[in-house]
């Protein structure tokens, strides 16, 4: 599976995350007529949408993206399970946080605002790395794709031979 996929894959569940528990949020402090849980769920989402887009920026997803590019090994192979579970063996915390989050944020809606806020952050942390690899692949000619490994562990890449673009040098 290209890296670059994983990345625009999980940057969309996170902000679908953030979406469905907003959703949990809303009902459930209807139900309870909280407007107390309204007040600090706006705070909280425009705090997380702040410390989202600041961690987003590019420069900083260039720097992120540093340490996993430079650890990618070269293969001639790439590898062979499927994008559907490697992206499953990776993201698969993701969702358990979300039933969780959801699930309690039925009965305690607190916990669907600070579990959306996280998403959110996660999501808008995270929207900037696919171009900074994409830019790192252009530049190089090379693709890199993602090993299956356990979601608990370090993401092991393996750098391809891609299609290295024509420049006209000045």
């Amino acid at each position: 599976m290209p890296y670059t996929e994983l990345l625009r894959v999980t940057v969309f569940i996170t902000g679908a995350e953030a979406t469905a528990l907003g959703a949990i949020t809303a009902l459930g402090a209807d139900r309870e007529n909280d407007t107390t849980v309204i007040l600090i769920a706006a705070a909280w989402w425009l705090i997380s949408l702040a410390i989202g887009l600041y961690l987003g920026r590019p420069a900083r997803a260039v720097e992120d993206m540093r340490d996993p590019l430079a650890r990618a090994r070269t293969a001639t192979s790439l590898p062979s399970d499927s994008p559907a579970r490697i992206t499953i063996g990776r993201l698969w915390p993701v969702a358990l946080t979300a039933v969780v989050a959801g699930g309690l944020g039925l009965l305690f809606p607190g916990v669907a605002v600070i579990g959306a806020g996280y998403a959110l952050i996660v999501s808008l942390a995270w929207h900037t790395r696919e171009a900074a690899v994409l830019a790192i692949e252009h530049r190089d000619g090379v693709k890199f794709y993602v090993v299956p490994t356990s979601a608990l562990k370090p993401i092991e890449l393996v750098r391809a031979p891609g299609l290295r673009s024509d420049r006209l040098h000045a």
